[in-house]
């Protein structure tokens, strides 16, 4: 199975809460590979490096703990995001310029037929087999709605942060070309996501519980931790993540992922420890 992920070293705690969630929920016995795009672009702002080699490493030495086949490829596209996007209307978008890197993977070669792209503000409550296992023949990509967008752009307005694209078949359409010349050429209110819904031909609907942006079901697959609206003690917006395990206690108490985020803290920890230990030697 393959995965795919971008950003730079903030995503760090997402990658790895991610797929250690996708890792305790898998029944299945098949390697996965998990490919993440990343890029320098420190002209916008100092923390817009790369993904550090060393946390590559750190993310496949536990995931070939539970399958010894288990690969983290890092993609480096930073000349691709240079040359494409460079001080393009979006570069200053609502998230940040590494959300638009999922556009360039038809260019990539090593980019497998059918992969499935996540962001790494995600945790799996189902096996993964379920979503992965959709049938998108025809299909360039599937997608479940937007929780807030279906009701305020359009009914079948996607969310972007769970994808199962179909590589052929967005080859053959060109999606993520157009998508590109969108991006270069009109300010979008939600950049990447405007422009892959406004570029599809042909989408599959996913059903809201392989994308749950607000609520945790016993039937939720993907619970995703996006920015939401709380109507209570307020009306205000929180962007509480996975990672924020305090909160994910005393705002969602949600115990379903306690696994989950026990064994992140432990090991968040030990990757801490260890790089401190690694200074102290050094020095």
């Amino acid at each position: 199975m393959n995965l795919l992920f971008s950003g730079n070293d903030y995503v760090f705690d997402g990658i790895l809460t991610c797929l250690l969630s996708v890792f305790m929920r898998t029944k299945s016995k098949e390697p996965f590979v998990v490919y993440v795009l990343t890029m320098d672009v420190s002209r916008i702002k100092p923390e817009y490096t790369a993904i550090s080699d060393e946390r590559i490493a750190y993310l496949e030495e536990i995931a070939q703990r539970y399958h010894p086949q288990n690969r983290i490829i890092k993609i480096d596209v930073t000349k691709l995001y240079e040359r494409e996007f460079a001080n393009c209307p979006n570069e200053q978008c609502y998230c940040s310029p590494y959300t638009l890197l999922r556009l360039f993977i038809d260019l990539i070669p090593e980019i497998p037929d059918k992969i499935l792209y996540l962001d790494a503000d995600i945790l799996f409550n189902r096996e993964i087999e379920l979503l992965y296992d959709t049938d998108i023949e025809g299909y360039e990509y599937a997608a479940a709605r937007d929780h807030y967008g279906k009701y305020t752009i359009h009914p079948n307005y996607i969310n972007a942060g769970v994808l199962l694209f179909n590589m052929k078949e967005a080859r053959r359409t060109g999606l993520f070309e157009k998508a590109r010349e969108l991006i270069k050429t009109k300010k979008l209110l939600f950049a990447d996501q405007s422009a892959i819904y406004r570029s599809t031909t042909r989408k599959k609907m996913l059903p809201q519980k392989f994308n749950d942006q607000k609520f945790l079901h016993k039937h939720t697959v993907v619970r995703h931790f996006s920015k939401r609206l709380f109507y209570l003690p307020y009306p205000h917006t929180d962007n509480i993540k996975q990672w924020h395990v305090s909160k994910v206690h005393s705002v969602f108490h949600y115990e379903q992922f306690d696994d989950v985020l026990y064994e992140y803290i432990y090991l968040r920890r030990k990757y801490q420890y260890e790089r401190e230990v690694d200074v102290a030697n050094k020095q």
